[in-house]
Formats: structure tokens, C-alpha cells, sequence
């Protein structure tokens, strides 16, 4: 086991982590309140590095850089014409905090005006105004920074494998969590909002695209555990059912989300492989489920000092050949379209509504035939099907739906 890995026990240190979160949230909240808006919160998170979690360059003063460095447990700001500032990060109260950031923006050159409350949190308190003693345990900052360090690096590998658009790997100080996410590409319903202490304007601006989402959060929120989670908005059919992995990858109910402890991938014998695999089986449930267009928006793996390919040069999966003819199964009430591709079968299944109507309730391609528009090909063939026969489809798959809306040749089909 990777002794990168360290022990979480977010019960131990709960109360520094709630003070941890706040203090980020202060020098977030800076960052936001001097960086222009880009999409889906992007300007506002922090990033990882070797010594512990930095804002990136503001555009405030001279330019100023926010460091938690939890090493030497101290906030170093830096400025663009040279100038440092510190304080120390230990037991205290969150308006200390406040006013300790305030002076350091000052003293840097910068202006520290920005949004005084937090955000995501129960019962939230002026920063200003929260005077509660906060604890400080050092060695347990240390070891929750390290387990960033493991989580991101895994997190930067899955995020090589996708061409289309995707979030870097960044920490979000409202949630409290290190997040990846990737996009479909598509417009998505517009999200009803009603997160706890959080405009419904930035929450409908963040999901107004199809995602597919993981992250790590070191506990809180309705788990008393570190763990990791995955999401899509929206979920498609079938989501919240389907097997991921590794095993001890689990639907929670209450949050709607995929959970896998961060325990069993401290405790796995290759925790880097057994995170990737509930990312993956976790995006591929939304991505197949949905209907992404994977041949578009995936590549392989990055490698370390090895150019990708450009698609025009990589080598092609051999298409299916003459002989490999979609066949269709009807019946009086249910049918299905299949196909059989080196000796893997897939399949599309509909029910009749009337003598006018079929309804196509689900598509089934194996892995191994991914990325070879075996799906597409079955679509295709219910539409010319439906056209000589006089009859209307409705794609309740969305799979299949995701298809017809990506072919406006095929839309004329469509139940009107």
C-alpha cells in the first residue's frame, strides 16, 4: 500500500476542519470579489501544491497570491512588485482570521473589500462577528494535505483521458471539496437551486451544462467520513442503479450521489487504481446512460513525456464489416434491433404503442464495442424502419433520444 496514503479520521478533527474551511472561504471570497467571472465558478477555488493550497494570481494591487502552506502552518501572501506578508495558522477565532487577511491584503498593496458571510455552512455568522475559540490540529492539517496531494494527482490523470471540456482539478471552499468535472457539451435543464446559503443564481449558473461530476471531501455534509463522490446533472435513467466500481462504491439516497469511503481506498492494495476505477465506472454510467458522444470526447490515458496522437492519426478500430447487418426481432408488442460485432452483441429494445407508434425504452452497447457508433447504427435503422413503415418513435432511452437530437435528418420520425 502507498504510504502516500495517510489515515483519515475526520471525527478527530472535525472542528479544525470546520475552522480550515472558513478561513479558505475569507481568502475565496477575496479572490472572487477582484477576479472576473468565469464559468461555472472557476475564478473562485484553490489549487493543490507540494506545500498546500494557493489561490492563483489576483488581479488586485500589483497582483497577489493567497498560500495555505501547510507545512510551516502560516498564510503567505506575495505581491507582483516583490512584497511578502505573513501570519501564523493556529488556535484563534474566524474574525481574527478575518482581520489577519484583511491586513495582509493591505500591507501587499491590494484592497480587501469582498462578501463578509459564509457560504454552504449551517447556521452561518458574519465572519466579522464569529469570535468562537477555534482549535488547530496541526498534524491532522498535515496528513488531510497529503491525502490532497494523492487525490489530485489521481484526479489530473483521469482528466487526460477527456478531450472535450472539463474543469481543472480545484477546490471549491463553499462545499469544501477537491472536485474534477467534465461536460457533455450540451445545455442542461436549469437547476432548481436551494443549496443552504448559496444563491440560486450561482447554482444554476454552474449546472446550466451537462456534467458528470466527482470529488473528495474530508467529511461533513451529511457523512461523519472522508469520501469520495460522483454525479451527473442531470441523471439520466438508470443512473442511480447502475453497478460501479470498486465494490465498496455505493448509491446514497440522501445526497443522490455515488459513495466510495475514502477508507477503502486508503486500505486497497493499489489505492491510485482503485480511485480511478470509481471514477471511470462512474463517468461511463453517465456518459452511456446519457448518451455523450464518447468517440468525440474521450482519448486514451496521458503518458508522461509522450505527445497524444492527433484522432487523424491514431489507429482506427476496423469498422464492422458488410456482414455484420443490424437484425431486427419484432413481435406483436415488444421487438429489438441487436447487432453482433466480433462475436459481441449489441442490442436496442422498443414496445409497440398502437399500430402508429414504438416506443424505444433501451439501448445496450457492451465496452468492447464502444467508440465503433455500433448505438448510432441501431438508431439509424429503427428511423429507416419507422419511415417505410409509416410510424412514429419515441426515444424514451436516452441514449437513444441523445441520437435523434444529434441527427436533425432523423427528427421528421418523431412522434409530433
Amino acid at each position: 500500500m502507498s504510504n502516500n496514503w495517510p489515515r483519515l479520521d475526520y471525527l478527530s478533527w472535525r472542528e479544525t476542519c470546520s475552522a480550515l474551511q472558513l478561513y479558505l472561504q475569507i481568502a475565496g471570497k477575496y479572490r472572487l470579489a477582484h477576479t472576473p467571472w468565469l464559468n461555472h465558478s472557476w475564478n473562485a477555488t484553490f489549487y493543490v501544491t507540494p506545500s498546500g493550497l494557493t489561490s492563483s494570481p489576483i488581479p488586485d494591487g500589483p497582483g497577489i497570491e493567497i498560500l495555505f502552506d501547510f507545512h510551516d502552518h502560516v498564510v503567505v501572501g506575495t505581491s507582483g512588485d516583490g512584497r511578502k506578508a505573513t501570519f501564523a495558522l493556529g488556535t484563534s477565532t474566524v474574525a481574527a482570521f478575518h482581520a489577519n487577511l484583511a491586513q495582509l491584503i493591505s500591507d501587499l498593496g491590494g484592497t480587501p473589500d469582498f462578501h463578509g458571510q459564509p457560504n454552504e455552512v449551517p447556521d452561518p455568522v458574519p465572519f466579522d462577528e464569529d469570535h468562537r475559540d477555534r482549535p488547530y490540529d496541526r498534524d491532522a492539517v498535515r496528513r488531510f494535505h497529503q491525502a490532497l496531494m494523492a487525490v489530485d494527482a489521481v484526479f489530473k490523470t483521469f482528466r487526460t483521458s477527456f478531450l472535450g471540456k472539463s474543469s481543472p482539478v480545484h477546490l471549491f471552499w463553499g462545499s469544501f471539496d477537491l472536485a474534477v468535472t467534465r461536460f457533455s457539451g450540451r445545455r442542461a435543464p436549469i437547476h432548481p437551486g436551494g443549496i443552504p446559503a448559496l444563491p440560486d443564481s450561482v447554482t444554476q449558473e454552474a449546472y446550466d451544462r451537462e456534467v458528470s461530476s466527482a470529488g473528495f471531501w474530508p467529511g461533513g455534509g451529511g457523512i461523519d467520513y472522508p469520501a469520495f463522490y460522483a454525479y451527473a446533472y442531470p441523471a439520466p435513467n438508470g443512473f442511480r442503479a447502475t453497478s460501479v466500481q470498486p465494490d465498496a462504491a455505493f448509491w446514497h439516497e440522501g445526497m443522490s450521489e455515488f459513495i466510495l469511503p475514502y477508507d477503502a481506498v486508503q486500505s486497497a492494495a493499489d489505492p491510485d487504481i482503485a480511485l480511478m476505477s470509481f471514477l471511470v465506472s462512474t463517468y461511463e454510467a453517465a456518459a452511456n446512460l446519457g448518451g455523450w458522444d464518447r468517440e468525440l470526447l474521450e482519448c486514451t490515458h496521458g503518458h508522461r513525456g509522450k505527445v497524444r496522437l492527433p484522432d487523424a492519426e491514431r489507429p482506427q478500430k476496423a469498422a464492422p464489416s458488410v456482414s455484420e447487418m443490424v437484425e431486427r426481432e419484432d413481435g406483436p408488442s415488444k421487438g429489438r434491433y441487436r447487432i453482433v460485432v466480433d462475436g459481441v452483441e449489441a442490442e436496442m429494445t422498443y414496445s409497440r404503442a398502437g399500430k402508429e407508434l414504438i416506443i424505444i425504452d433501451h439501448t445496450d452497447v457492451p465496452g468492447a464495442l464502444r467508440g465503433r457508433k455500433v448505438g448510432e447504427r441501431l438508431v439509424r435503422q429503427a428511423v429507416e424502419d419507422a419511415r417505410r413503415e409509416g410510424v412514429a418513435i419515441m426515444p424514451l432511452c436516452p441514449f437513444a433520444k441523445a441520437q435523434i437530437e444529434r441527427h436533425p435528418e432523423w427528427q421528421d420520425v418523431l412522434r409530433k
